[in-house]
């Protein structure tokens, strides 16, 4: 497999997502909210375990 018959398939599967490459139920605005709740219990936990003694 050569260099351009790699980059030729990589357009054309980058081309092939433009159209509708988003799934309607997921919401943008609801994904960054879950990521930033799990992080910021991540980050509780980690401070839970971190206690000087």
């Amino acid at each position: 497999m050569s260099l351009s018959s790699t980059a030729h398939q990589m357009v054309t599967l980058a081309s092939e997502g433009e159209h509708g490459g988003n799934h309607e139920s997921l919401s943008p605005y609801l994904t960054g909210i879950g990521a930033f709740v799990a992080l910021m219990v991540l980050l509780w936990i980690t401070t839970r375990f971190n206690r000087d003694r």
